[in-house]
């Protein structure tokens, strides 16, 4: 099977068009006004997000919805990652055919997810049995969570771990980004610190682990194969983990402050590790995969 790595020009226009809407509707210093109060949800932006095709991406033409397929959601989760646009994204687009109003963004849908469920007091539909929850202090500021008590949980959905990867991918090439930008314009001794060797490693780390991330995630959304989508949900949060920590260092105490969103991208990536089985279900899941291959 031959699998194509570069973007047509309907998926770059629907990748720009993506991050043009954020843009104007969630900047940074929405982003920060957002971070710095109790955690809501801009419902005028959710609806904006649905008239966007967000959530009904993946719908068939025939049922309201655009009908394109998984790469074209890990481009828009891609984005949505970049922008650290805060609510249930992944729990509302796989809803989005099955509740009414999802699709659209007229309605909020969050799932429980093992354990943890996010947004559980804003939601208007909850997916899973919720009962017991009792509320968590997350690292997160823009990820309110509840711990569910109850048996054990759910297989993980392949399609959740593929778009919360996609996520991952748009923080770990932001803070790339972020990075890059702070060691050209920050000088010491005369010199952008981005000449210096120990801040361009770090840089170049965090480049290597993003690439590597994305091509992963690229091929998992053609595939759909449950392995691959493993793979890639492993590489995307160690770019996002290790980028968000390497991107801290490189701007030092400039990083931990609130005006950042350096940090904002650490915690969020945290957060997302712990979705659909965490590390520990991909790990399992390649292993017993290499198990077989070699039996």
């Amino acid at each position: 099977m031959t699998v194509r790595f570069r973007l047509d020009d309907d998926q770059r226009a629907l990748r720009e068009g993506m991050r043009r809407l954020l843009e104007r509707r969630f900047d940074g210093e929405a982003l920060r006004a957002a971070a710095d109060g109790p955690a809501r949800l801009d419902r005028a932006l959710w609806r904006a997000l649905g008239e966007a095709g967000f959530f009904a991406l993946r719908l068939p033409e025939a049922a309201g919805g655009v009908g394109l397929g998984l790469p074209e959601a890990v481009l828009v989760f891609e984005e949505a990652g970049r922008a650290l646009l805060p609510g249930p994204l992944v729990a509302t687009h796989l809803a989005a055919g099955a509740v009414p109003g999802a699709a659209t963004g007229a309605t909020v849908v969050t799932a429980v997810d093992g354990s943890l469920v996010e947004w559980l007091e804003q939601a208007d539909v909850v997916r899973g049995d919720a009962i017991g929850a009792v509320a968590l202090r997350s690292l997160d500021p823009l990820t309110p969570l509840h711990r569910v008590p109850g048996g054990p949980a759910a297989a993980p959905d392949p399609v959740a771990a593929l778009l919360t990867a996609a996520e991952q991918l748009g923080t770990a090439g932001r803070v790339c980004e972020l990075a890059a930008q702070h060691a050209r314009a920050r000088e010491q001794f005369g010199r952008p610190i981005g000449a210096f060797q120990a801040v361009a490693h770090l840089c170049a780390g965090m480049l290597v682990r993003a690439e590597t991330a994305r091509a992963a995630v690229y091929a998992a959304a053609v595939t759909a194969d449950p392995v691959d989508i493993a793979a890639a949900r492993l590489l995307a949060d160690e770019a996002a983990v290790r980028g968000a920590r390497d991107c801290l260092q490189v701007h030092g105490g400039m990083g931990f402050t609130w005006e950042s969103e350096v940090h904002l991208h650490l915690k969020r990536a945290w957060v997302r590790t712990q979705r659909t089985g965490g590390v520990t279900e991909s790990e399992e899941l390649l292993a017993a995969d290499l198990s077989a291959g070699t039996a």
